[in-house]
Parts: structure tokens; sequence; C-alpha cells
């Protein structure tokens, strides 16, 4: 019984230390306003993660819509969401 007991708790810390390893956003700066061939106006913004990597998103609409990188697909209507999902991402 002791066995299972410590194989549970062993698997559990694992599975903690994992999440909290995973890369967080520390900092989001601005870069600069762009606008696309159509004439869609949305701004450049990188994020730096807690494992040194750093990742662009964009702020769409105003900044109402906040994508990873320059495609409008991986969106969120938060900033620290999209941030979030970009540093999970490098």
């Amino acid at each position: 019984m002791k066995k299972y007991l410590f194989a549970i708790a062993a698997s559990t810390f694992l599975i903690f230390s994992l999440n909290a390893s995973a890369a967080k956003p520390i900092s989001i700066t601005f870069q600069s306003n762009e606008t696309t061939p159509d004439g869609v106006e949305y701004s450049n913004y990188i994020v730096k993660c807690s494992n040194g990597q750093k990742q662009p998103i964009t702020a769409w609409n105003k900044r109402k819509k906040w994508c990873v990188g320059e495609s409008t697909e991986n969106c969120s209507k938060k900033q620290i969401t999209t941030a979030k999902q970009a540093c999970k991402a490098s």
C-alpha cells in the first residue's frame, strides 16, 4: 500500500513541477504600428518569456483582438492570454 501512495505522490509532484517550469510571460513591449495591404491596421508587440525567449504577438481591431504572431488564427480577446499562449509555444 505504501508503494502505491509513494508512486501517486511522486507522479503528482512531477506533474506540478512540469507546470511550474512552463514558460510564462515576463513583459510585453510595443514595437510598431503596421497596416496590411488591405488597409487594416494592427500593432506589433514582443513578449519576453521566463525561459529567455522572445515571441511576437499582434493586436487587431484597436486592441480588441490579440493574436500570436502576425496571423489572425491563434487569437483571444485578452493580451495576457495571448502572451501565455505565445510563451507556451516557444
